[in-house]
């Protein structure tokens, strides 16, 4: 352990560090507070300074103490960890800013250490320890979303709603559980659940979307619920709406426009999900996030399975096309025949009526025991019955082959 003059003399220099890295650009940003939190790190000290921002491109303060309790939670990724990181977070960030940061390192190093779970006799250890501390509401609330950062990093959709609503740690939080970013968890939950309803997870997803307050990490949680939801009528459709609404306010986030291609692929807009996944791989390319691989990884996964449903959509379209002609022509072709077999009908009837009557003709013509005149009505009865009968033959076969209207 060094002594309090070495320690106060290391605290200065990273001060200079930091100071100096202040409008640097984002990759020398990076490197100077990765250095700075190295330092700390190797020294057992805690970082001194102020973070009065949560943003990554430009507040190197941020950066290094974002850098710096990234070692540590990768060192001992426990409650107990969790602990110290939210009383430092109590002390040492504005009041403007707390809740951006809480929710960054809680939500992000519960991904990155999502393999290590405690259990619930060390988590309601853990939330004994925090009865009758002053702020115990607020570090309560910090190992709750770590917890729930693993769960949620893990799909235990189940194990994630009964932690938020049932747990030690959650009793302690007590009025805290009202946060967007806890709404939104355990919308996550319910969406993703076989054992709650849609509706429930909806009215959740509403309160967290609707709430004044609503940060970034909320938004991210949302629509990660939508996606990973069980299916259910009008998701696609309405991840798509939630997801546009997260691209127009934040135009420049990967993981939103990552979220709307999801969207888009859920609706069968393919040429969309493909614009928005290529959009996302060139944002991911342009931040040097910690998870920028992992993250590289699930986007090209996305996109393979966009081309793939687009290159089947193709396909079916194809063939369906085909299938319409093919019906066409077998419809024509139909139409066709039944054109044929009634003007056959039509032309025997027409021809047993005229060899009738020349057979008629011919008889009544070599009778010679009647007049001229009755010959000649003879024969116009017989042409008129011919006729009539030709009619009716004719007549009742369009009114047998006639086709029905579809209904």
């Amino acid at each position: 352990m060094d002594t309090p003059a070495v320690q106060e003399q290391v605290h200065e220099q990273i001060g200079v560090r930091l100071a100096a890295a202040v409008g640097a650009d984002a990759a020398d940003l990076g490197r100077l507070a990765e250095e700075a939190a190295l330092r700390l790190h190797e020294s057992g000290q805690e970082p001194d300074f102020e973070v009065r921002s949560a943003d990554f491109a430009t507040d190197p303060y941020f950066v290094c103490a974002d850098r710096y309790w990234r070692r540590r939670f990768s060192d001992s990724p426990s409650s107990d960890t969790a602990l110290a990181c939210a009383r430092w977070i109590a002390a040492h960030t504005t009041a403007g800013c707390r809740s951006a940061v809480r929710e960054q390192w809680t939500l992000g190093n519960g991904f990155i250490n999502r393999s290590h779970m405690e259990t619930r006799e060390q988590l309601d250890e853990a939330a004994r320890s925090l009865v009758g501390v002053p702020g115990a509401t607020d570090l309560a609330l910090t190992l709750l979303l770590y917890h729930a950062g693993k769960l949620r990093a893990n799909f235990a959709f189940d194990d994630l709603n009964a932690f938020l609503t049932t747990s030690a740690l959650a009793n302690v939080a007590g009025p805290r559980l009202n946060e967007p970013v806890v709404l939104a968890l355990r919308s996550f939950a319910a969406f993703g659940s076989r054992a709650l309803t849609t509706e429930h997870a909806r009215d959740l997803l509403d309160r967290a979307w609707t709430a004044p307050s609503r940060s970034r990490h909320v938004v991210d949680v949302c629509l990660n619920g939508l996606a990973f939801s069980v299916p259910f009528e009008g998701q696609g459709e309405l991840l798509r709406r939630l997801a546009q609404e997260a691209v127009d306010s934040h135009p420049d986030n990967h993981m939103f426009r990552f979220r709307l291609a999801a969207a888009h692929h859920l609706c069968a807009d393919h040429d969309e999900a493909l614009s928005h996944v290529d959009a996302a791989l060139a944002m991911l390319a342009r931040h040097g996030t910690f998870s920028r691989e992992l993250l590289l990884e699930q986007y090209l996964v996305k996109r393979e399975a966009i081309q793939e449903a687009r290159l089947r959509a193709a396909r079916e379209a194809e063939h369906e096309a085909r299938w319409r002609r093919q019906d066409a022509a077998n419809a024509d072709l139909e139409r066709a025949m039944h054109r044929s077999s009634v003007r056959a009908v039509e032309l025997v009837a027409v021809f047993t009526s005229a060899i009738a009557f020349a057979v008629g003709s011919l008889q009544v013509t070599l009778s010679g025991n009647l007049t001229l005149r009755e010959r000649l009505w003879l024969l116009t009865a017989l042409g008129a019955g011919l006729t009539v009968f030709a009619l009716l033959i004719v007549g009742g076969t369009w009114l047998i082959t006639r086709r029905q209207p579809r209904r």
